[in-house]
């Protein structure tokens, strides 16, 4: 089979059929017809074998992650998905390999409403997926970013942070039974928060995804704001399958210092917690406050801190740096 062949195969009908697009796989590129007043929210990320997940995970997994990791960008400015491109180097062509990736790609598209435009597939030693997702915001829309949080907004978190870098460990350490599963799961099929997106996008001053580490990516949302923020441990919301595979510690640090959760953290007004409230009720994903805004100053610096009663917790910020020696 042929790159054309397989693009024809397992890519030419994936995802939805959307009006605006005039041309889509099978062409030199793509061609879409903007909605009017609408602003482009454009998203890629690259995924590579040994590198973001294990070479012997299901590829069903890795054509889910490969699209939800972008889709989670887009969820993070408040965007709703519309597109997306897919590059794809793989070793061989295995029609046993590439048909549970590209279906659950396909399914992951489908559920929210993303048509495949287009994209590229190349021979490699080394299996790596490059997707880029385009959202749309109505352009007297304010899109929400890194650098709105003010200080005495709340600070606050989607989801159950922690689980998916547990559930990498169990994978690596072979570890079964019902919490590790769940755990497991979390890690191979993140659920992109794009319907929490949409309805924070007039409530929250700030957000970014949770790709690198809970307090890293908080750091880089307060470096952005010139703020500090300040995260309080006992108000973590951990799961309970992570909770009865590991100690409070643990699964705190799970929580603080893993990736791969691709939950949203954010910031909003203090008068708009009820707010929240209703907005976890209607998208059924819970939504908590975690900590709040501080000003710089006194000993603070733009950044990220975690106290557990009182005491600064010694936590590593970076998170995951490719290049880093």
């Amino acid at each position: 089979m042929d790159e054309f062949a397989l693009i024809e195969r397992y890519f030419a009908s994936a995802g939805v059929e959307r009006p605006e697009v005039r041309l889509g796989v099978g062409d030199d590129a793509a061609l879409v017809a903007p909605p009017a007043d609408h602003l482009a929210t454009i998203a890629t990320d690259t995924i590579v074998s040994g590198v973001h997940f294990p070479p012997s995970l299901d590829p069903a997994a890795i054509g889910h992650r490969a699209l939800a990791v972008n889709l989670s960008d887009l969820a993070a400015m408040g965007a709703t998905p519309a597109y997306a491109l897919i590059a794809l180097s793989l070793p061989s062509a295995d029609a046993t390999w590439l048909a549970p990736f590209a279906q659950a790609f396909s399914t992951l598209a489908q559920a929210h409403g993303v048509a495949v435009i287009g994209g590229d597939t190349t021979r490699s030693d080394v299996l790596s997926v490059t997707v880029t997702a385009v959202g749309w915001l109505a352009s007297d829309t304010v899109a929400l970013t890194r650098s709105g949080a003010r200080v005495r907004d709340l600070l606050a978190v989607t989801g159950s942070p922690g689980d998916a870098a547990a559930g990498l460990a169990a994978l690596a350490q072979r570890q079964e039974g019902k919490q590790h599963r769940y755990l497991r799961q979390r890690f191979a099929f993140p659920q992109p928060r794009v319907a929490c997106g949409r309805c924070l996008l007039p409530v929250a001053s700030s957000a970014i995804d949770v790709s690198d580490g809970l307090l890293a990516d908080a750091q880089k949302l307060a470096e952005a704001s010139g703020v500090h923020l300040a995260i309080e441990a006992h108000r973590l919301p951990l799961s309970e399958e992570l909770t009865q595979c590991h100690d409070r510690e643990a699964a705190e640090r799970f929580a603080l210092t893993g990736g791969d959760d691709y939950e949203l953290l954010f910031t909003a007004p203090r008068e708009c917690e009820l707010v929240l409230e209703r907005i976890a009720q209607d998208v059924g994903c819970a939504l908590t406050v975690i900590g709040e805004v501080r000003p710089v100053g006194d000993g603070r610096a733009p950044g990220a801190s975690v106290t557990r009663d009182g005491r600064t917790l010694p936590l590593p910020t970076a998170g995951y740096r490719h290049f880093h020696r």
